[in-house]
C-alpha cells in the first residue's frame, strides 16, 4: 500500500492543529508503525490522545485511495515529512502539518526568505495602498509574501508579489480544490502560474468541519514566516489570531501605524503601544530585520519611456498607483495647485499613463 495513504490516515485522525504532532511523530515517526501497533494492541505513543485514537481506529487507510486519484486529476501535490519538498521552517512547529496539500509550485516552498502580510478583509484605502506599496517593495527585494488568499489585505500582498513577478505562497482554510472566495479564482491562477504555490491542510471535496479551519490555517502562515507584518486589523480578528501564533512561534511582528481615528487600526495601533510589534513605515524596516539588500529602485514606467512629460505630469504619476485617488488627494500629496493637478491628470490620461474612473478617480497605468 501507498505509503502516502498512511500519512493521509494519520492526518485525518489527528485533525488539523494537532498540539502534539511533532511529539508523536519523534515517537513514532513512520504512520505505517502506528497503524500496526493500534491493529495489534501494542504500546501507543504517549502523545497519541485518546480522541484521536478513536478517529484512527475508525478509518482504514486503504479507504483513502480516491483521495489520490482526486488529487492526480486537480494536478494537487501531497507532501508528508518525509518528503524533501516538505517545507522546513514548519517541520519546527509543535503543532506541523502532518499532510499538505499544494498547487502550484513546491520549489518555493524552502530555500526563500518569507514574510507574512496579513490583515483586514475590509481594508481603508490607506491599507490598501500601504499594503501594495511595501509588498511590492519587498516582494522586489526578493521576498517570498505569506498570505491567506483572503478579501483585502491578504489578496492585496499576493497582488504585489504577482506584480513583480516574485513567487508567493497562499494558505488555505479549505479543501485544495476549492478558492474561498470564489472571486479570487483569478489571483490564484496568477500566484500558480507566477511561481508561487497554493497549501492547505484539507484535501479535495472535504467534507469535515469548516468551524476553525481558518484559524488553524493562519498557524501555518505565521509558521512559514520569517516576520509578520500587519497593515490594518480590527481589535477582534483573525489577523491577530495570526500575531499570536507568530508570537508563540517567536516570529518578530511588525505593524502598520494607523489613524487613531479609524476602527481598522485599532489592532494595529494596540500592537504598538503594548510592545508586541515594531512600527513599519517602510519596508525597509523589514529587510534589514532580515539583513536584506533593499530592492533596485524600479526602473521608468513605459509611458515616461515612451513619452515626454511635462515636470507636473511626472510628479502626479509619482503619487498614483493601482488603488483609486482622487484630484484632491493628489494635489496633497504633490504640493501642486488643483489646475495643475488636474491638468498634469489630463495630461497623463492622453498619454495613456492614468485612467479615470467614475466619481473622479484615477488610477496609473504601468
Amino acid at each position: 500500500m501507498d505509503t502516502v495513504l498512511y500519512w493521509m490516515w494519520l492526518a485525518d485522525g489527528l485533525g488539523s492543529g494537532y498540539r502534539q504532532a511533532r511529539d508523536l511523530l519523534r515517537q513514532c515517526p513512520d504512520p505505517r508503525t502506528l497503524y500496526e501497533r493500534i491493529a495489534r494492541e501494542l504500546p501507543l505513543p504517549k502523545a497519541l490522545h485518546r480522541t484521536a485514537l478513536a478517529r484512527l481506529k475508525a478509518t482504514h487507510p486503504a479507504a483513502l485511495q480516491p483521495r489520490l486519484e482526486a488529487c492526480a486529476r486537480l494536478g494537487a501535490q501531497i507532501l508528508t515529512p518525509q518528503d524533501i519538498d516538505y517545507p522546513e521552517r514548519l517541520r519546527t512547529l509543535p503543532d506541523m502539518p502532518v499532510t499538505l496539500y499544494v498547487t502550484g509550485s513546491i520549489a518555493c516552498l524552502n530555500g526563500g526568505r518569507y514574510v507574512g502580510m496579513v490583515g483586514t478583509r475590509r481594508p481603508t484605502r490607506y491599507g490598501q495602498q500601504a499594503c501594495h506599496d511595501l509588498g511590492l517593495h519587498l516582494a522586489r527585494a526578493g521576498v517570498v509574501l505569506v498570505s491567506g488568499l483572503a478579501d483585502g489585505l491578504d489578496a492585496e500582498a499576493h497582488r504585489a508579489s504577482v506584480e513583480a513577478h516574485t513567487p508567493t505562497v497562499a494558505f488555505l482554510g479549505t479543501g485544495i480544490d476549492k478558492t474561498f472566495p470564489a472571486a479570487n479564482a483569478d489571483l490564484r491562477y496568477a500566484i500558480e502560474a507566477g511561481g508561487g504555490a497554493v497549501v492547505t491542510e484539507y484535501p479535495p471535496d472535504y467534507q469535515g468541519k469548516t468551524t476553525g479551519t481558518f484559524l488553524a490555517r493562519n498557524r501555518l502562515i505565521a509558521g512559514l514566516s520569517e516576520v509578520v507584518c500587519v497593515t490594518e486589523a480590527r481589535r477582534r480578528s483573525g489577523t491577530l489570531n495570526t500575531v499570536s501564533h507568530a508570537v508563540r512561534y517567536g516570529r518578530p511582528v511588525f505593524s502598520v501605524p494607523g489613524s487613531i481615528y479609524s476602527p481598522t487600526s485599532e489592532g494595529t495601533n494596540d500592537l504598538l503601544r503594548e510592545g508586541g510589534a515594531r512600527p513599519l513605515c517602510q519596508a525597509s524596516d523589514v529587510l534589514n530585520a532580515l539583513d536584506l539588500p533593499d530592492a533596485p529602485a524600479p526602473g521608468p514606467s513605459a509611458p515616461e519611456r515612451e513619452l515626454s512629460l511635462s515636470q507636473d505630469a511626472r510628479r502626479v504619476l509619482e503619487v498614483l498607483g493601482p488603488v483609486p485617488r482622487t484630484p484632491a488627494q493628489a494635489a496633497a500629496d504633490t504640493a501642486l495647485p488643483m489646475p495643475r493637478v488636474l491638468a498634469a491628470l489630463m495630461e497623463l490620461e492622453f498619454a495613456g499613463a492614468a485612467a479615470s474612473h467614475p466619481g473622479q478617480l484615477y488610477t496609473a497605468e504601468r
